[in-house]
């Protein structure tokens, strides 16, 4: 069968157009990447010239947590940012945006864990007994380990869309609890924790009106629908 030209012509372009926004896709997750590890060369490198003040440990462990709240934060933010400037495209980013505050949250558990209390079992089963705010961050950290495991499209396809939608809803309850955790380690200045919980209640308010304001059909297609298209 021959195909005319014309049509020869159109599948060209559009198969040039798929492989351009590919093509943008990859170069724009490079970039992402180097930005988002751009806050731990400086820790590194300011730890390697002895300029992390008093008590290094503290202060890798306040920066690793602030970061991975920035990340949960901007993740949240990636499906408001879609729908208010209708860029689809942002939602190739979400994944590996998650995925970079469970690294920091990584960091963060690191630096307490082996750093702060030498793997000391018992000294961290009392810190999480007699502090609430330990209890609450390891809650946080809890939480995030099965969104990362599961930021696969093959788990999305095991789990089935409408689970793996529903067990990814907790990303809301883990940056609340960030939150919590950060507003009850602050002894007097709250002007950072505030504005964190300011940014959450605006991204979190922003779903409740979307999903209010929805007829009730719609509502069931956004719980089963997972967007399978590769990140």
């Amino acid at each position: 069968m021959v195909i005319p030209t014309r049509s020869r012509r159109c599948i060209a372009e559009w198969t040039s157009e798929s492989s351009s926004k590919v093509h943008d896709a990859k170069f724009n997750k490079i970039i992402l990447s180097v930005n988002a590890l751009i806050p731990l060369a400086l820790l590194g490198y300011d730890g390697f010239r002895g300029q992390l003040g008093a008590n290094p440990i503290e202060y890798f462990l306040r920066t690793t947590g602030v970061l991975t709240l920035v990340f949960l934060l901007i993740t949240l933010s990636v499906t408001p940012v879609r729908k208010i400037f209708d860029w689809n495209g942002a939602v190739k980013y979400r994944r590996m945006l998650g995925l970079y505050a469970f690294f920091y949250g990584v960091l963060h558990l690191v630096t307490y864990s082996v750093f702060d209390k030498s793997i000391d079992l018992i000294a961290i089963v009392g810190d999480v007994w007699q502090r609430p705010f330990i209890a609450v961050g390891m809650l946080a950290f809890l939480l995030m380990v099965p969104l990362a495991v599961t930021s696969t499209n093959g788990m999305i396809k095991r789990l089935g869309g409408k689970n793996w939608a529903k067990l990814h809803k907790l990303s809301y309850l883990i940056a609340t609890l960030g939150v919590i955790h950060f507003w009850m380690i602050v002894k007097s200045d709250i002007f950072y924790p505030a504005l964190f919980a300011l940014v959450l209640t605006v991204l979190l308010g922003y779903r409740v009106i979307k999903f209010i304001s929805k007829p009730n059909a719609q509502k069931l297609r956004d719980q089963t629908a997972v967007d399978l298209r590769p990140e």
